[in-house]
């Protein structure tokens, strides 16, 4: 579908079910108020929960060389200085 449709307040209010069901085909519904966009009508989107420090604990393993760097590396990094 996906098409703008524009509303009043009135015709909004007897018609939510309908407008509601375009909404989630994919079509973008405009409130108006005095014949100008007053309100856009979205789909509900889930919001990501809280994040939980500590919730990986145990599950993530660090080598115990983690933080040793080869001297080559290092090198590459830094060049002839």
């Amino acid at each position: 579908m996906n098409e703008l449709v524009q509303v009043n307040m009135h015709e909004a209010k007897s018609q939510l079910s309908e407008l509601a069901e375009r909404v989630w085909h994919g079509d973008k519904v405009v409130i108006t108020r005095a014949g100008k966009p007053y309100l856009d009508l979205l789909p509900h989107i889930d919001t990501p929960g809280a994040r939980k420090p500590g919730r990986l604990k145990g599950l993530i393993r660090i080598s115990a060389d983690f933080d040793k760097t080869s001297e080559d590396i290092i090198d590459g990094f830094e060049g002839d200085l």
